[in-house]
């Protein structure tokens, strides 16, 4: 497959699998080192370390956002418009990479500052590529 939408459709579902198993992992050794019980684990995370707490919204933010961006990729994919998302797709996804992951590093003010610009970022690309692919 060689369009630029397609590969970061892959990728965003990818990332958000990655976030996923991750969190599964760190979980499974919590329950091998019996530290939680399998039972005792919050949607959240909130029982467990700051980082898991931000794992589990970095995750939570993805499964929230990428329906959104996957949808609009698949239509312009579908409708033989990729020129309106080819050129922004590999950005949003940039800005998704960002997003989540300064979100595992910090949850201090600046980090905060940066996830925000980095979401705004994606949130201007999808309101560019809905009005574009509602026009053309």
């Amino acid at each position: 497959m060689n369009n630029v939408s397609a590969n970061i459709l892959i990728g965003l579902a990818a990332w958000t699998l990655f976030l996923v198993i991750l969190m599964e992992v760190l979980r499974a050794r919590l329950i091998m080192a019996k530290a939680v019980a399998a039972n005792e684990f919050k949607p959240d995370n909130s029982n467990l370390s700051p980082f898991m707490q931000r794992l589990a919204r970095a995750h939570a933010n993805c499964v929230e956002c990428v329906p959104i961006f996957g949808i609009l990729l698949i239509m312009a994919l579908l409708t033989n418009r990729a020129g309106v998302t080819n050129p922004l797709a590999p950005w949003l996804f940039a800005a998704r990479l960002v997003q989540s992951s300064v979100h595992l590093a910090s949850s201090s003010v600046p980090a905060s500052w940066v996830r925000f610009i980095a979401f705004a970022v994606q949130l201007a690309i999808a309101v560019y590529w809905s009005w574009a692919l509602l026009l053309t």
